[in-house]
């Protein structure tokens, strides 16, 4: 069986409840990524933030929960995070994550161990070994021609030779 952990990303980047939208939109847009787990200082799950959530908490007319916040400084994460979030313990299959996430349509899925945060896996993740097992689809395919053709060669000389 190929675990999630052979193949989550470790150590993922990680905010507090108390960070801020700002503080989220600039992890996400240095570091290239669409998922921010929410966690204690324990390291335990407490909710999600993603980049659609970051997005529709700056659309005109977005009501927050506390009155008169208009900075993105101010609004915390707590107020936009997913909280009732799936997650996946780092010895699961593969396929049992790739599942999950297509069947619920989720970006990721936190990877835990122990019931602490240790990676994600996105469905990124799931495109990049999609690529690589079609490229060594490819590969064997490639060698199995190639060795089709030799035997094909290595009969002509024996006829021949007969």
């Amino acid at each position: 069986m190929i675990t999630i952990e052979e193949f989550m990303t470790p150590e993922p980047y990680t905010l507090r409840e108390t960070d801020s939208l700002n503080d989220a939109r600039k992890i996400m847009t240095e570091k290239h990524i669409r998922h921010i787990p929410i966690t204690d200082d324990d390291n335990h799950v407490l909710g999600l933030v993603t980049q659609r959530d970051v997005l529709a908490a700056t659309e005109p007319g977005w009501k927050q929960t506390v009155e008169n916040i208009s900075s993105e400084s101010a609004i915390r994460l707590s107020d936009i995070m997913i909280r009732d979030v799936s997650i996946i313990h780092k010895s699961d299959s593969l396929r049992r994550a790739a599942m999950y996430i297509q069947s619920h349509k989720y970006g990721c899925l936190p990877v835990v161990s122990d019931d602490c945060l240790v990676g994600i896996i996105t469905d990124s993740d799931f495109i990049d070994i999609a690529i690589n097992l079609l490229e060594q689809v490819e590969i064997t395919e490639e060698e199995s021609k190639i060795e089709s053709e030799a035997d094909i060669a290595d009969l002509a000389v024996l006829r021949k030779i007969q």
